[in-house]
């Protein structure tokens, strides 16, 4: 049984040993005969999946205790992964929640890398930069480049620490392995959302 992750932009499939992403439509294009179980947080796609014989919703599958309403269906497939830990996706966005013995904990979101540059890129020309991958936290940076990836990656990297004590960091998402190369302990792997899926349904 295939697994899907349906975000805003993009259609993440899981086929027990790797992942697929793809647009939307090239997604449903290839994979509309297959059978499959899905979660989505794109709303404006709901009625489209709808007549989608093969695909089944397992939104409403994801439990996770303590958990807010409003909190969005992969962030609960995330942290379904593994009963305790601190799980981050890093993505538009970048969600950060904390989960002890299968009860949520609360969390807190920022925006993503991409979103991030942007908002330099549009206060002035001379802030469009790309974020330095092998940036020093040990010292105050002495460039444009170095002082815009110091200040966006070391407050992540704070924040994250601050919460973090001697949980396990678990990281996904499509800026996920880049994050994880700041944090020493980091578990990265981009299958922890269907993880979680599977998590759930084998309780439902």
């Amino acid at each position: 049984m295939l697994l899907a992750d349906i975000g805003n932009s993009r259609i993440h499939i899981y086929n027990g040993d790797e992942v697929t992403h793809l647009s939307h439509h090239k997604a449903i294009e290839r994979y509309s005969h297959k059978k499959l179980q899905y979660i989505t947080v794109k709303h404006q796609l709901k009625d489209k999946l709808k007549k989608l014989d093969n695909w089944v919703d397992v939104s409403a599958k994801m439990i996770l205790k303590n958990s807010y309403d409003t909190m969005g269906i992969d962030r609960k497939a995330l942290c379904l992964s593994h009963s305790s830990g601190i799980f981050i996706s890093a993505g538009s966005a970048i969600t950060v929640d904390v989960v002890e013995e299968g009860v949520y904990q609360g969390g807190f979101l920022l925006p993503g890398l991409k979103a991030y540059l942007k908002a330099y890129a549009d206060i002035s020309p001379a802030l469009e930069v790309e974020l330095n991958p092998n940036i020093l936290f040990e010292k105050l940076p002495q460039t444009t480049k170095d002082g815009i990836s110091y200040g966006i990656i070391a407050s992540i990297k704070l924040l994250v620490e601050k919460h973090k004590s001697n949980k396990k960091l678990y990281i996904s998402g499509g800026d996920g392995a880049f994050l994880s190369s700041f944090f020493d302990d980091a578990i990265y792997d981009e299958t922890l959302i269907f993880q979680g899926i599977e998590n759930a349904l084998q309780k439902g």
